[in-house]
């Protein structure tokens, strides 16, 4: 079966395309998260001695952490192949149906989004999970019958940015759950050399560092503004990647000091100027900044909380004193 790729919203095809070029292909080459890297080669080395695929796995964290690139290693290395999907592509219990009828033993099925997937598919899938069979339905009325699918020993990786989402029924079949972390810049240093020289690119240390400070501690980011300083690099800079290099192609982002852009400070900002700091509901920001809730929930108000600019508070959102300093404004 061919495997079924939807993209997030935030994610453009080229952005894909160059991830899975730089992907690692093993935890050994896997840079970070060190706690889950642990977990999950003790639990990969004890299934492979039994002969079995490795529990089913939750990931959650922020998006562009490396969900998606454990679901590809935890495939390779347990010698299966992967199949991809998300949960709102899975729309009805005969879509899953499909997906796992086809998979071999020791596959893995990769769930992006898990949180989003149907209530009459979820609780499909935990016959799938628990016993190995699907109880399907048959006909309507009087004349419908169950009828009880086999399947092949396999191994379902669900990914999401919330993990609140998830029901109590479908987070306790999970044998694994792992929490994923934003990136130290000593680890994103490491994570940008590697790439560099995956791409050719000539790259001077001062340079790494200055890209990862910027990187908002995500390895998906770090890897795009790689690829535009490289830009900068081959024009004004005889191909080296260098501090210079990398300061040119930020401020043409607008890319600060903190790894905020222009939208994050467009929404630090509107809280400050527009609401004296907060609180402020976030459907109000979502409203004034053009963007849905759930890019504000999981790409803006994240990193932002990480680095203490933004709190959540009952009635809504706050803006710290740390915020006002960074964007050099005063309180009123």
């Amino acid at each position: 079966m061919t495997p079924t790729v939807v993209l997030a919203p935030h994610v453009t095809p080229e952005e894909i395309k160059a991830e899975e070029t730089l992907r690692p292909h093993s935890l050994a080459d896997f840079i970070g998260q060190p706690r889950l890297k642990k977990s999950l080669t003790l639990a990969l080395g004890a299934a492979g001695k039994r002969r079995e695929p490795v529990d089913h796995i939750l990931l959650y964290g922020p998006p562009g952490l490396g969900k998606t690139t454990l679901a590809h290693i935890v495939a390779t290395e347990q010698g299966g192949a992967i199949h991809v999907t998300t949960g709102p592509a899975v729309s009805r219990a005969g879509d899953l149906a499909a997906l796992l009828t086809n998979l071999e033993e020791g596959d893995v099925l990769f769930v992006d989004e898990i949180h989003r997937l149907p209530k009459t598919v979820e609780e499909t899938l935990y016959s799938g999970m628990e016993d190995g069979r699907l109880d399907l339905i048959l006909g309507k009325g009087p004349a419908a019958r169950t009828v009880s699918v086999e399947l092949k020993p396999f191994t379902l990786i669900g990914a999401t940015t919330r993990y609140g989402a998830l029901s109590g029924p479908l987070r306790s079949r999970f044998g694994i759950i792992g929490k994923l972390e934003y990136y130290a810049p000593d680890d994103l240093e490491r994570v940008i050399a590697r790439s560099a020289a995956i791409l050719g690119i000539q790259v001077e240390a001062a340079g790494v560092r200055e890209l990862a400070v910027r990187s908002r501690g995500t390895p998906r980011i770090a890897n795009r503004l790689l690829r535009r300083a490289r830009d900068t690099a081959e024009l004004h800079h005889q191909g080296l990647l260098t501090s210079a290099a990398v300061r040119e192609t930020v401020e043409l982002l607008e890319i600060d000091s903190l790894g905020l852009d222009a939208a994050d400070r467009d929404l630090l900002r509107l809280i400050i100027k527009n609401h004296r700091g907060g609180p402020v509901g976030v459907s109000t920001l979502a409203s004034a900044l053009s963007e849905d809730t759930g890019t504000i929930e999981e790409v803006y108000e994240p990193f932002l909380m990480q680095l203490g600019l933004l709190a959540r508070t009952p009635q809504g959102r706050i803006v710290t004193d740390k915020a006002y300093d960074h964007l050099g404004l005063k309180k009123e």
